[in-house]
């Protein structure tokens, strides 16, 4: 484990799942985390529980709003004066097949882009200026498998769309800011167990019949991507930068 003692870490969607436990685990490694939630402060609150205050702040923004990523990382930087690390997990997960009715499909489509595309492509965009202004940092995203071998529920194709969207513009910024000591590493799960993984299981067949299909026969605990977040943050393996971690048990092997 890394210690990322005197790092201050912007984590975004830290009230539940990944999130919630990369938050706990990197304040557990040292770092001065500022923790993004949307509607659910108790949870991010828990996930930074037992932290002295002075090296955790619990930020509200909820992404559909266009204007919360800037707000936020506004407040981030003066919290501490700079942020080192910013770890993009926060997504939303609209379900809408086909042929559903034009208003429910345009509806997924609006919401996937807006949050898990346009804002925390705009986040991205202030940390890059932010970091090669004071000469590196790292910027950890979350993306998906789904983003390369397309999703088992064929409800979330905004959702996958969504997905590789923001891994196309991390490698974009991973090629053009390697001198300028911005590393960005690219997590793409497999099956997690989260919420979201759950409802996404209801439409094939359930979660029992997911898990037969995976390689390993279970899940991905949260705590391996954790895990994963709380080492990149360190920032001391820098030519792994642009690379994309596949964190799925040997079922998507490529």
């Amino acid at each position: 484990m890394s210690d990322l003692t005197g790092r201050t870490v912007l984590i975004t969607g830290a009230s539940s799942g990944i999130g919630k436990d990369s938050a706990r685990a990197l304040v557990l490694a040292g770092a001065s985390v500022a923790a993004q939630y949307c509607s659910n402060r108790a949870g991010a609150a828990e996930a930074v529980a037992g932290t002295p205050a002075e090296r955790s702040l619990l930020l509200q923004a909820d992404f559909r709003d266009p204007d919360a990523a800037t707000a936020m990382w506004d407040a981030a930087v003066g919290w501490r004066g700079g942020v080192d690390v910013v770890v993009c997990n926060a997504a939303v997960m609209p379900q809408a097949a086909l042929d559903e009715p034009d208003a429910e499909w345009d509806a997924s489509w609006d919401e996937a882009l807006q949050v898990n595309v346009v804002q925390q492509a705009r986040l991205i965009r202030h940390a890059v200026a932010h970091f090669a202004g004071r000469g590196g940092g790292v910027l950890i995203v979350m993306s998906s498998w789904v983003a390369h071998r397309g999703a088992g529920n064929p409800r979330l194709g905004a959702y996958s769309a969504s997905k590789a969207a923001i891994a196309a513009l991390a490698k974009t910024v991973a090629r053009h800011y390697a001198r300028q000591g911005v590393l960005v590493y690219l997590i793409a799960p497999g099956v997690v167990r989260t919420e979201m993984s759950y409802q996404s299981a209801e439409a094939q067949g359930g979660a029992q019949a997911v898990t037969a299909g995976l390689a390993m026969g279970e899940w991905v605990p949260t705590s391996d991507l954790a895990d994963l977040i709380t080492y990149l943050a360190g920032g001391t393996c820098r030519h792994l930068t642009g690379a994309t971690l596949d964190v799925n048990g040997a079922t998507y092997v490529r």
